[in-house]
């Protein structure tokens, strides 16, 4: 659920699609989201989907097809035609979760029609317990440094947006931290609240309410910029980590091969969707920004963070 590397430029173009593009159909839209209702990728395909199809005067139907972490809704969309009737908003796990899943059946660059990407965060936080005795990135490495091993981080599922900056923060400044697996966000903050883990890469929103209620410590944001809600907590960026930025960001994808001119009135929908103040409300309130990115941007840029993703994977598998 994350996005590594370089901060996205909004550059406008058409995109070329490969290979034989299918006509489209009429009828209702199918709007996979292959997670849970009340997810992040739930939350903001909810904020948009409603003023698209407004803009298009189509009817829109969320599907909630989760199940495998992502794969069961995915693989459905891989499969589906190109007829403009199945679309699919998700999050940055679309690239990042495949090099930590050897029962993933598609290949997320190839196997779609990438349209736009429609959202993305500030970065996840980087907490403490309180008990752990560093108040910045310098003191948390140098604790790690003194104990190696001994530290324990917070991992809420391979490929994550808990797990990918962890392991790159691990690997710029040398560390070991032991990854401690959980099956959510919520088992895994239940435990760091009871101090049975050290620290957690969580969610922003999340974060805010256990920092505030002094339950946590904030150390670091993991995205290019402070965010407004915890302006005094500066990014990994600034306390020395070159480069550093990840975060979580939301697109929209169709089934391969599909036409052109209905990538680009898509991409135009959700531009103007994201552009709504009720839209830019909702979205402040989740801590997100709108960036509707072309398709021709869009195309190589989640074929760069999946290069990124493999990357990792490749480092976790074969440490050193």
């Amino acid at each position: 659920m994350t996005m590594i590397g370089r901060r996205p430029l909004l550059l406008g173009s058409a995109m070329l699609a490969g290979g034989a593009q299918a006509q489209e159909a009429r009828g209702p839209v199918r709007v996979v989201v292959p997670s849970p209702p009340g997810g992040p990728p739930d939350l903001v395909a909810r904020a948009i989907v409603p003023k698209m199809a407004a803009t298009l005067g189509q009817t829109l139907i969320i599907d909630n097809r989760a199940g495998g972490g992502g794969l069961v809704g995915t693989a459905y969309v891989a499969r589906a035609a190109a007829d403009g009737l199945t679309w699919m908003f998700t999050t940055a796990s679309h690239v990042n979760i495949p090099p930590f899943n050897e029962n993933v059946t598609y290949d997320p660059v190839r196997d779609f029609t990438h349209v736009t990407l429609a959202a993305q965060n500030f970065g996840q936080a980087l907490v403490v317990h309180p008990s752990v005795p560093a108040t910045n990135l310098a003191e948390l490495v140098a604790l790690a440094k003194a104990r190696p091993g001994a530290l324990t981080y917070a991992n809420a599922g391979n490929g994550t947006a808990s797990h990918l900056p962890a392991e790159l923060m691990k690997t710029m400044t040398g560390t070991d931290i032991l990854s401690v697996p959980y099956r959510g966000v919520a088992e895994a903050t239940t435990d760091l609240l009871a101090g049975r883990i050290d620290m957690f890469f969580v969610g922003t929103q999340i974060a805010l309410q256990h920092v505030q209620a002094g339950r946590l410590r904030a150390i670091a944001l993991t995205g290019a910029r402070r965010w407004k809600g915890m302006p005094d907590v500066p990014t990994l960026q600034e306390q020395g980590l070159a480069g550093f930025e990840v975060v979580n960001w939301f697109g929209l994808w169709l089934p391969p091969n599909a036409a052109p001119a209905l990538v680009n009135r898509l991409h135009a929908a959700v531009a103007t969707a994201i552009a709504d103040p009720e839209v830019m409300q909702q979205f402040d309130t989740l801590g997100l920004e709108g960036v509707a990115m072309p398709p021709a941007q869009f195309a190589p840029y989640v074929a760069d963070q999946a290069r990124i993703a493999q990357e990792i994977g490749r480092r976790v598998s074969r440490p050193g």
